[in-house]
């Protein structure tokens, strides 16, 4: 901006939006100035570098507006928790899959956590075969981010949204 501007030949643009051509980056400084207004350099890449007349307040406060639009228009995905048991009941079981259902259309990503106790750890065999279940039955609307698999006395499955 202005001073800053290290090269010696610019492409100005003028406050208007119109194409003024290559000139020296002093007599590009001059003609702001002369408006009121400040040289900003837009593309630094370019050879030589685009720099426009504008008003660098105003400027700065419509890049923020457009970030803030952006950063509205963005979905954040959650995990969503559910926690079954290996000797799950069918309709405890139906409920945690309809939650299971609604959380997948959200757009949320569904941690699947089957506990065991006591002697339940004997038995992972029935887990595996719960979460088998969950796969199949979530299949059409889900692919598993994460494989069931083993952490201290519970498994873990991950699922995320097609």
């Amino acid at each position: 901006m202005n001073e800053d501007i290290r090269s010696a030949q610019v492409r100005l643009i003028d406050h208007e939006g119109e194409m003024q051509g290559v000139m020296t980056a002093r007599e590009a400084m001059h003609r702001a100035f002369a408006v009121g207004l400040d040289l900003v350099e837009i593309s630094p890449n370019a050879e030589p570098p685009v720099v426009k007349i504008l008003d660098f307040g105003k400027f700065k406060y419509e890049q923020q507006k457009k970030k803030n639009e952006a950063k509205k228009k963005q979905k954040v995905i959650e995990i969503k928790e559910v926690k079954v048991r290996p000797n799950i009941d069918e309709n405890d079981y139906q409920v945690k899959l309809r939650a299971m259902k609604s959380f997948i259309e959200e757009g949320d990503k569904v941690k699947v956590t089957l506990r065991f106790r006591g002697r339940e750890m004997a038995h992972q065999d029935l887990g595996v075969k719960v979460l088998e279940r969950i796969r199949t039955d979530m299949d059409a609307a889900t692919k598993v981010e994460q494989m069931p698999r083993m952490e201290n006395r519970q498994m873990v499955m991950v699922l995320t949204p097609r």
